[in-house]
């Protein structure tokens, strides 16, 4: 199943990241992503309350059990290793970090789930590769330019890097120009007044239009 999910990353090359909208709202965004091409995408954990991360849990069930069949979902904001097992327990087929934990790393490899912690420096990049990292979150990418992420892929090139965090329809082909092999979007696929309004279809619009850049 990981060499399934890995691969299904390296050919879709975006993972869409939801972050703090209801169940039925999570389902509707989904739909309008798959609608446009967007096939992965990322619940992250509120991390407020146990009772927020169980939510997480059913929303990834939810949708595991609608659209299981179309989309690979993930988990996001993973930070121990308890989560991980909750992330699991919900259908999660990868999990995000923020940061590089070596525990994370291991319970996600051990839980037959793809590990992508998040990372910056060439040192944190390389312990997350060293610790069983299938992916590294290059995180927040923006932050630091594509002149950056250039310059750090060049002697790490066997490690496989996403890029998070400011990347949008106008500079994303630049990050795959200088080695990234996907990336984390959120906004340049979907708006808050575009679910709050229900206007999917501009989701899907957007969608459409980023595909087409990759």
């Amino acid at each position: 199943m990981r060499e399934a999910v890995i691969q299904k990353i390296l050919d879709e090359k975006v993972i869409a990241i939801v972050r703090g909208y209801t169940d039925e709202k999570c389902l509707k965004l989904a739909k309008a992503l798959h609608a446009g091409g967007v096939n992965l995408m990322e619940v992250t954990f509120d991390q407020k309350s146990h009772e927020e991360r169980l939510r997480t849990v059913r929303i990834l069930k939810l949708l595991n059990k609608e659209l299981g069949d179309k989309m690979m979902f993930g988990a996001g904001t993973v930070t121990t290793p308890e989560m991980v097992q909750m992330a699991k327990e919900g259908g999660a087929k990868f999990i995000v970090s923020p940061d590089m934990d070596p525990e994370v790393i291991k319970a996600t490899v051990a839980a037959d789930m793809v590990s992508i912690p998040g990372a910056l420096t060439p040192t944190e990049i390389k312990q997350a590769y060293v610790n069983g990292a299938d992916f590294v979150k290059v995180f927040p990418a923006s932050n630091m330019g594509v002149s950056y992420f250039k310059a750090i892929t060049a002697p790490l090139s066997h490690i496989r890097m996403l890029a998070v965090g400011g990347v949008d329809g106008s500079n994303v082909r630049d990050y795959l120009a200088a080695g990234a092999v996907g990336a984390g979007v959120a906004s340049c696929l979907f708006k808050k007044d575009w679910i709050k309004a229900g206007e999917w279809d501009r989701i899907t619009e957007a969608s459409k239009n980023f595909v087409a850049l990759l």
